[in-house]
């Protein structure tokens, strides 16, 4: 057992106690109030006169994909020699002995969607995990599939149009390709369940090959899983949602750069979208009109949304630095917070385990020396399921 005592504990479901304990059991919270007492044999975490919260979560990142200095060895985001390609399993590459799970520890942040990159129209398959706790990726793992990757916009056009040559060089050509893509594995589907159903009078039908691509597509043609597609400029963002509408498929719309010019069509669209990431260069075209406002925007408007560091292209230890910036830009301080807590859990689906402190969930807990939107308060305490992986 672990018992924190008598620190300020944000929960993020609407209840702040100015000091309260925590007493954690078998890897979840099992009860949090302002006069509980440690139990017997309990190991006790004195948290008087600090702040604690749950673990942060970055929803979209390429954590384990692309390693910390080194060259193309480490480079396993993107599997460049097909635009189509489902079937990539980021699972299969994510290396989680990378220093940057230990920066995630010792910066709070416990949970996040580690993604296939954007140069392929369909990327393939997200991971969610945890950042620590075990040395196997698969006792990491939470949802393998999480997300079906996709994308729209310059990078895709680069790739394959400008630097190889090959279709897709326009935006109809990108969108034409996810599209037959999409509508070939619902063919093959139909198929498939025709041929495997005794009760259909078509049953004689023949099973369809194997096809691992289409195969791959069929929890998101399902709505299983969601399709998480890269979308920077107002008409991409558009695509996506027209796409994802004409297709039937549930869709999340990650970068979202433009999406404080499109509010309403985004609130109308019913999705997520995971905004960033915003600290740095402008450095495409595509991100001209990037500002930390966009969140805020969309998150007055009404879209769920959270916040992404897109690491590596911002270290993931800065995801409450881009939340404090958030602020900075006239977000209020507990939605921003929410934006790296609860708020990612819920796009994620997983509220249910993390993004909150509360009685039955994962005991994800981050003790800070100060509020964790201040960029010079420090974590002193992460602890995941129910573990102390790091004390400062």
């Amino acid at each position: 057992m672990l018992f924190i005592a008598n620190g300020k504990v944000i929960t993020m479901e609407g209840t702040k106690f100015e000091r309260a304990s925590i007493l954690v059991k078998d890897g979840k919270i099992v009860e949090i109030g302002e006069s509980l007492q440690a139990p017997e044999g309990a190991k006790i975490i004195d948290a008087t006169g600090k702040t604690v919260v749950p673990g942060l979560i970055d929803a979209h990142t390429h954590l384990g994909l692309s390693g910390t200095a080194i060259r193309w060895e480490g480079n396993d985001h993107n599997e460049i020699a097909d635009p189509v390609t489902p079937h990539m399993r980021t699972i299969d590459a994510i290396n989680i002995f990378d220093e940057t799970f230990r920066d995630a520890i010792e910066s709070g942040v416990t949970c996040v969607a580690t993604s296939p990159g954007s140069a392929n129209v369909v990327g393939g398959q997200l991971t969610l995990m945890k950042t620590g706790g075990s040395t196997n990726v698969d006792d990491l793992a939470i949802k393998a599939p999480l997300a079906m990757k996709c994308a729209l916009g310059e990078n895709p056009k680069n790739l394959y149009g400008q630097m190889k040559k090959v279709s897709p060089f326009t935006r109809m050509a990108t969108a034409a390709i996810l599209r037959e893509t999409f509508l070939k594995a619902k063919e093959y589907l139909s198929k498939k369940e025709i041929a495997e159903n005794p009760d259909n009078p078509e049953n004689n039908s023949k099973k369809p090959d194997f096809n691992m691509k289409y195969d791959a597509l069929i929890p998101v043609i399902k709505k299983e899983i969601p399709i998480h597609i890269h979308a920077h400029q107002a008409n991409d963002i558009h695509t996506a949602i027209r796409l994802a509408k004409e297709l039937d498929i549930e869709c999340v719309i990650v970068h979202a750069t433009d999406g404080h010019l499109i509010s309403k069509e985004m609130v109308k669209s019913g999705f997520s979208a995971i905004i960033g990431p915003t600290m740095g260069h402008k450095s495409k075209p595509e991100v001209k009109n990037k500002t930390f406002e966009t969140i805020n925007v969309l998150n007055q408007a009404g879209v769920p949304v959270c916040i992404t560091t897109d690491h590596p292209v911002i270290p993931l230890q800065h995801l409450n630095i881009c939340a404090a910036l958030a602020v900075q830009a006239g977000m209020e301080r507990e939605e921003a917070l929410k934006a790296i807590t609860i708020y990612p859990a819920k796009i994620l689906n997983l509220d249910n385990r993390v993004g909150s402190l509360a009685c039955g969930k994962d005991a994800d807990i981050v003790i800070w020396d100060g509020c964790p939107l201040d960029a010079t308060s420090l974590v002193l305490t992460t602890i995941i399921n129910g573990e102390v992986l790091y004390q400062r």
